[in-house]
């Protein structure tokens, strides 16, 4: 049993007719009804009766629409589903900040705006914490990017980086 069989059916019902389904469908009629015939046969039970003005369902062929519109609409929804994943349209994020990061030079508010406005359907989660822990939490799969502080010229292990912002850090004290 094919989908496209489960389609010509489910068009032949609704239309009434052959020849309007098989226009319905942009295709041949005969070929429509070469379709239904074959799934007729896979069935082992007539499903429609073409014995009048116009074609209705028997009673089998009853039986048989509600499950072929499902299976038309799974099929659909299971194409909707995987299209949604083709550009990352939907799905989750992790952002870790420290303390501090969402303001001054970089601004991540209108990043995470512009992120959000380009993907509404990826879901975006937000961790406040210290840079050690980020790190960490990152190496262990728990976050997916952070904005954190390096004490260090040397990049940390197991991780890739990116400086978006390069400000030195200053102790104050008084005389």
């Amino acid at each position: 049993m094919e989908l496209r069989q489960l389609q010509y059916f489910v068009a032949v019902v609704e239309e009434a007719n052959f020849t309007r389904a098989a226009a319905r469908l942009h295709l041949a009629q005969p070929g429509v009804s070469a379709q239904i015939r074959r799934l007729e046969r896979e069935l082992g039970h007539r499903l429609l009766d073409r014995s009048g003005r116009t074609v209705t369902p028997t009673e089998v062929g009853r039986a048989v629409l509600a499950h072929a519109r499902a299976a038309l609409a799974a099929a659909e929804g299971a194409r909707r589903t995987a299209d949604e994943f083709t550009g990352l349209l939907r799905g989750h994020v992790s952002l870790g900040l420290v303390s501090g990061a969402a303001t001054g030079e970089f601004d991540v508010v209108s990043v995470l705006a512009d992120f959000h406005d380009a993907h509404p359907r990826v879901e975006i989660s937000l961790t406040e914490d210290t840079s050690d822990r980020m790190l960490a939490a990152l190496r262990r799969g728990e976050l997916d990017f952070a904005l954190l502080g390096l004490t260090s010229r040397e990049p940390p292990p197991d991780v890739a980086l990116d400086v978006v912002v390069d400000e030195p850090l200053v102790a104050a004290v008084a005389p």
